[in-house]
């Protein structure tokens, strides 16, 4: 199982990565930063013409895609009049527009079966303050993400993955009050990146739409 995932260098992608390895597949990594011992290419998401060429060049070297998971994401929380327009833009750019030019990119190489995995977050239902571009984004994906379902119906699975707060470096630059308080419930990515394995490992006629995985107290969801 040929599997591209972006941001696979660190968070949910770098599980992911683990988790496809561990059931004998084969990941490849689109990122920013290098990615030892996998097959990868870097590049910077927000320039997405940038994101499907680097898509088309790991792809082609895979021949071709059994699965694609769009792990990569980011976020700079802050008050609309406050954050400068062009992190508002580049979260946008990273979250939403990313997401769609890799698969925009990558359907010309996913085999028959082939799976695609969005990742948006609770945030993508629940929208709080100091959050615009992180929830404008997020909410994007989940209508990308369930028309491109109706779109590929019969061709391709596409699940719209759902996840709580998780234990990464997500929270590390943030200013302290945007931080997961010591009390914080938060999930291990790699129970993640086993939902994302479900979702990639379903038989032929069989499709998980939509998958919520969040730890037990977290109340981000609803």
């Amino acid at each position: 199982m040929n599997v591209l995932v972006t941001g696979g260098a660190s968070g949910l992608g770098a599980a992911v990565v683990e988790a496809v390895h561990k059931a004998g597949g084969s990941p490849y990594v689109l990122d920013r930063v290098p990615v030892d011992g996998v097959p990868h290419v870097v590049v910077d998401l927000a320039d997405t013409r940038a994101a499907e060429r680097a898509t088309a060049q790991l792809a082609a070297r895979a021949g071709g895609l059994d699965g694609i998971v769009t792990a990569a994401g980011m976020d700079v929380p802050g008050k609309l009049a406050e954050l400068p327009g062009p992190d508002w833009e580049r979260i946008l750019a990273v979250d939403l527009l990313a997401t769609v030019a890799v698969i925009r990119a990558g359907l010309a190489y996913l085999n028959d079966g082939g799976r695609i995995v969005t990742v948006a977050s609770t945030l993508g239902f629940k929208a709080v303050s100091d959050a615009t571009a992180y929830c404008a984004a997020k909410f994007g994906v989940v209508g990308f993400t369930r028309a491109l379902a109706a779109e590929l119906a019969g061709r391709y699975g596409v699940t719209l993955l759902v996840p709580g707060g998780m234990r990464t470096h997500f929270f590390d630059d943030r200013d302290e009050k945007y931080r997961p308080g010591p009390d914080a419930v938060l999930n291990d990515p790699a129970n993640v990146a086993k939902a994302v394995l479900f979702a990639l490992d379903q038989p032929a006629g069989c499709e998980i739409r939509e998958l919520v995985v969040c730890a037990g107290k977290e109340s981000s969801y609803p």
